[in-house]
């Protein structure tokens, strides 16, 4: 299933919503309020824990399978229930416009846990930043391919001054190249391309071996299974991302133990 319109179409939807809810809240009330927010958790140490760290999203729509099985469960209950199986950090999809998300509820799943909340969203904005803080975010993925380079550093230190780990997003080796040039420590190989909705399983295999080893590495997208997170640890792995294959599951605890077992596994690959 094709994603609704094109790239510039999502971007676009992406900054008539932000100018909205700025029309509502003000920037500078919004930036007042998340410098006000408790610490956030840390989010690199759950994603350097020994073997390799798993990411649950909390997705209730996809442009890719359509509504996902959990989609409409209380997202509290999902959130313990991901917390319970051993994940390592929570990811929430807030995007509206193709995932039916919120940021409220990933202020919901993170009051119901203690994990590390990554707010998973199409940031283009610095109002984002400080709205996703004030809704609990403690990490955010930027997507390198639609930010010039201004813009992704400028965004990248917005973050990082409010306590969140800023996560490059990239889909081809030049634009890992472009996130270190912005100096970023996370990295999350994303197998999905943005505009079509191709999956390319081969993507973490060819880019990560090209990043320095004091970044983090995350695998994002075609994680369905125990064997696949092996094969993303072997290629260098610290944490990965696993969505549809826990959202689908008719038992999201036992889906998602099934890959929490595997990373921390004696003989799943690890930095430590």
């Amino acid at each position: 299933m094709p994603a609704p319109g094109t790239l510039d179409d999502v971007v676009a939807g992406v900054v008539r919503d932000v100018a909205k809810r700025e029309a509502a809240v003000s920037f500078q009330e919004i930036k007042a309020r998340s410098r006000d927010m408790a610490p956030t958790r840390d989010a690199r140490a759950a994603l350097l824990r020994h073997g390799c760290s798993v990411i649950v999203e909390i997705k209730r729509n996809s442009p890719v399978f359509g509504p996902t099985g959990a989609g409409y469960a209380p997202v509290d209950a999902l959130a313990r229930d991901i917390e319970a199986g051993g994940a390592h950090l929570i990811a929430c999809q807030t995007e509206r416009l193709r995932f039916d998300g919120s940021l409220a509820d990933m202020a919901e799943a993170r009051a119901a846990v203690e994990l590390p909340m990554v707010c998973r969203d199409v940031i283009v904005d610095p109002y984002q930043i400080h709205e996703a803080r004030c809704y609990g975010a403690d990490a955010l993925p930027l997507q390198v391919g639609i930010l010039d380079q201004h813009r992704l550093e400028a965004l990248v230190d917005r973050a990082e001054s409010l306590g969140m780990v800023a996560v490059a997003e990239v889909r081809t080796p030049e634009e890992a190249d472009k996130a270190l040039r912005a100096g970023v420590s996370v990295v999350a190989v994303n197998s999905w391309t943005f505009d079509t909705n191709d999956l390319n399983r081969n993507a973490f295999a060819e880019i990560a071996p090209g990043l320095p080893s004091e970044v983090i590495k995350i695998s994002l997208g075609g994680v369905s299974n125990p064997r696949d997170l092996i094969d993303a640890a072997s290629c260098g792995a610290d944490a990965v991302l696993a969505a549809e294959a826990v959202m689908a599951a008719d038992d999201i605890f036992a889906a998602t133990r099934s890959l929490a077992a595997a990373g921390q596994h004696p003989a799943c690959p690890s930095r430590r």
